[in-house]
């Protein structure tokens, strides 16, 4: 199990690489609701967070040999660009249905990119092969006590910047994020309530709840493409299980609906992915306690051209760019 030392060893790491993200304040809906912005996180999400906790832990020897990672977006942009501060030789496999601008923006940081198959599942053989040749280092988007601990740092912050919280809401995709706040803000705030949000049609961490164990889906059908693993992981399912208070799911229209609520009525750049915890607290799907409470925004890495009725039937579409590049150095 990871720790609360190896969340802050993970915060020495990545001091002066990451932002410490605001907290805003939703400016409607539930009051004291506040939001943890990591659509404004560098790489347009948390992961980076995570990878670059697992890259800069490598030996210098091993960590020159390069890395490969699988991912459907988020992750794949986070590793992109740890590769490209530390100049090494990076791989992504990505989904072959991955979004478009996902991948322009892993390229743009340097990457190679392999589409390797249609699930998480696919890509995953697909990039433990190409690492077992190579001898490069596998960095895995949730399957990894370092990179759990890197994204637990977004913990720390939650509580140091609001003393009194309450409540966190946390996205569930493969429970990486998940564990690490959960891990970091239980351990410092044990009465803190901790909420964990699946797309309706991802249940992967809620099916294996149900059912004590970990469970592969048959398949996932959710547009929010960064929480559509059909597997969790056994480290994540047992972080889960012991820190988190419960598990609810949130439909693809809530989604889409809190969706269209950040951008027009907060002004905030998010994903389907990244505003899932906002759909359940909306949706009052998540049973909050009084007081001040949180919702992780994962990531805002989104082509606002594909959420339905943001622009209106006779809006004109915005043309499509690609992401640009950035480097920390």
């Amino acid at each position: 199990m990871v720790t609360l030392a190896d969340i802050r060893s993970a915060r020495k790491r990545l001091d002066g690489v990451v932002l410490r993200t605001p907290l805003l304040p939703l400016k409607l809906g539930r009051p004291d609701t506040w939001l943890k912005c990591e659509n404004l996180q560098r790489s347009g999400s948390f992961k980076l967070r995570g990878a670059y906790n697992k890259i800069a832990s490598l030996s210098p020897a091993v960590r020159k040999r390069g890395v490969v990672a699988y991912s459907s977006g988020n992750h794949a942009q986070g590793v992109a660009l740890a590769g490209q501060v530390f100049g090494i030789p990076t791989t992504i496999v990505m989904l072959d249905q991955s979004m478009a601008h996902k991948v322009e923006g892993t390229r743009s940081y340097g990457a190679e990119i392999v589409f390797g198959g249609k699930s998480s599942e696919e890509i995953k053989a697909r990039a433990e092969a190409i690492a077992a040749e190579s001898g490069r280092t596998l960095v895995r988007p949730f399957d990894d006590a370092l990179i759990i601990a890197g994204q637990g740092t977004i913990g720390l912050e939650i509580v140091e910047q609001l003393k009194d919280v309450k409540a966190v809401v946390v996205p569930v995709g493969g429970g990486g994020l998940c564990s690490g706040v959960a891990t970091a803000v239980k351990s410092l705030r044990p009465r803190v309530k901790v909420f964990g949000v699946e797309p309706a049609g991802a249940p992967k961490m809620s099916e294996s709840l149900k059912k004590g164990e970990l469970v592969t889906l048959p398949g996932t059908n959710t547009v929010a493409d960064g929480l559509k693993p059909v597997r969790a992981s056994e480290i994540t399912f047992e972080h889960v299980r012991k820190y988190v208070d419960e598990v609810v799911l949130v439909t693809d229209e809530e989604i889409l609906a809190a969706t269209r609520h950040l951008v027009l009525k907060e002004k905030l750049v998010v994903e389907p992915s990244g505003s899932a915890t906002v759909a359940a607290i909306l949706s009052q799907k998540v049973k909050l306690p009084k007081g001040p409470a949180v919702a992780v925004i994962s990531g805002g890495n989104v082509d606002l051209r594909a959420v339905p009725g943001l622009f209106g039937d006779s809006a004109a579409v915005p043309p499509a760019s690609a992401s640009p590049t950035l480097s920390l150095k």
